[in-house]
């Protein structure tokens, strides 16, 4: 097993000179939320998983996709669901280096797509491996910015989306 004091005091450090940030529309930056997901993970207050606080879900993902996750921990009973590795590094045991929260990608451009999309992309090494998770992100109608999808590229971008709705059905 990972230490976890030297991955969260990073992540901690980081966003204290990150939490001012905001996004074009001036709400939270999709950089900044990334954080604060793998923090949570950190503190033991991970989204994934659990079945006691649907609101923590709600607050890092879309409806559609925070309905996936939900019923997959809702589904599995305490057991292991269709989610049967660490989502936030795409590990079954993590042991992760030189951890890094790339800038947000802004969409509205041939690279990143339509204005109301957006990636953050996380790299590390996951024992001695170099790896990569890109967090995709949606704007809603109330202007906040929410993942919408996990996607693993050095696991033939494996997408969390799809592998959820193909396990449990559709997230509305």
């Amino acid at each position: 097993m990972r230490n976890k004091a030297p991955l969260l005091s990073c992540l901690l450090l980081s966003l204290a000179f990150l939490a001012p940030a905001q996004s074009k529309a001036g709400t939270e930056d999709p950089h900044v939320i990334v954080a604060e997901l793998y923090a949570a993970q950190d503190a033991g207050a991970s989204p994934f998983f659990q079945t006691e606080n649907r609101a923590l879900v709600d607050k890092f993902f879309t409806k559609e996709f925070a309905n996936l996750i939900w019923k997959d921990a809702v589904t599995a009973n305490g057991e292991v669901g269709a989610l049967d590795f660490d989502p936030l590094f795409g590990s079954h045991d993590p042991q992760i280096t030189d951890f890094e929260i790339m800038e947000t990608g802004w969409g509205g451009d041939d690279k990143f797509g339509a204005d109301d999309v957006a990636v953050v992309q996380v790299t590390f090494k996951n024992a001695g491996a170099e790896q990569m998770v890109s967090f995709q992100f949606k704007e809603g109608n109330d202007k906040q910015w929410k993942i919408d999808d996990i996607r693993y590229p050095n696991q033939d971008n494996l997408q969390l989306k799809e592998l959820l709705t193909a396990a449990v059905g559709g997230g509305e």
